[in-house]
């Protein structure tokens, strides 16, 4: 049972713009009191043009001691952290900020973590699979970093941004694993598909690949959480396709995130 918050309790918080689609409030806090810390993650919606302001007043708040990071803040809210790690620092964007000693904030990103992790519990390995990702945003790029540590042999990288696609494909490039090239919206050929876009969250979006395309025996994974089955994943299941949606990389990175936030270790 979850106790009720008192004075006392510390706070976290969930920014997103949107942000009732996110699952993690109830999560996160249940898995605080499973800790026993009293804490609570509560979700806030902020605009982009409201982030300096927010993280202005949220790095001033004694009882605030983490903010969770969505769409579309991450890039941002790398660029606010005095510290943060390794793969954080490769990607320069952050889904977590956990409040160093000083008073300034550390971050990580575990998207990918998730994402992977949910396409394992489903008896997917990605080593030596050929990878399509569709999407190079925060959580993109990180899926992709995942995937190449993952072992995968190729991975083509599909995203109309093509400057931002671009400066992914050649960071993952230069680790020298993975061969890493442009992708388009065709899965032909691919045994792990990943939407790592908002396309489903709305009803009537396009669907993020041509999915008359997809091979039967493909892995297709998506990061939305709400609509629990988004169409690109129902077509999927149709095909007869092993699928994760959002809520299952959502419940392979929650204890990873819990992990972080509650590590009072200073910050770096």
């Amino acid at each position: 049972m979850i106790p009720p918050p008192t004075g006392a309790t510390r706070l976290y918080v969930i920014i997103g713009d949107p942000i009732a689609q996110v699952r993690s409030p109830a999560g996160v806090t249940a898995a605080f009191a499973a800790r026993g810390h009293d804490g609570i993650l509560m979700p806030v919606q902020v605009a982009p043009a409201d982030l300096p302001d927010f993280l202005s007043v949220a790095t001033r708040l004694k009882n605030l001691d983490g903010i969770v990071v969505t769409i579309p803040h991450k890039f941002a809210c790398y660029r606010a952290c005095t510290s943060a790690t390794e793969r954080a620092h490769f990607l320069r964007t952050v889904n977590l900020m956990r409040r160093r000693a000083d008073g300034s904030w550390h971050g990580d990103m575990v998207d990918g973590l998730g994402f992977v992790g949910a396409a394992r519990a489903k008896g997917i390995d990605p080593r030596g699979m050929r990878a399509l990702l569709v999407g190079a945003g925060g959580a993109g790029s990180a899926i992709a970093l995942a995937l190449v540590e993952a072992g995968v042999s190729e991975l083509a990288i599909h995203d109309s941004a093509t400057e931002r696609r671009d400066a992914l494909i050649g960071q993952l490039n230069g680790l020298g694993r993975s061969a890493v090239r442009i992708g388009t919206a065709d899965p032909a050929g691919f045994d792990f598909v990943a939407n790592a876009t908002p396309a489903g969250m709305t009803d009537g979006d396009p669907l993020p690949v041509d999915v008359t395309r997809l091979a039967p025996s493909a892995y297709c994974g998506c990061v939305i959480t709400r609509p629990e089955v988004p169409s690109f994943i129902a077509a999927a299941r149709k095909l007869g396709c092993v699928t994760g949606n959002g809520t299952d990389m959502y419940e392979q990175h929650q204890g990873i995130m819990v992990d972080f936030l509650l590590d009072h270790d200073g910050g770096g």
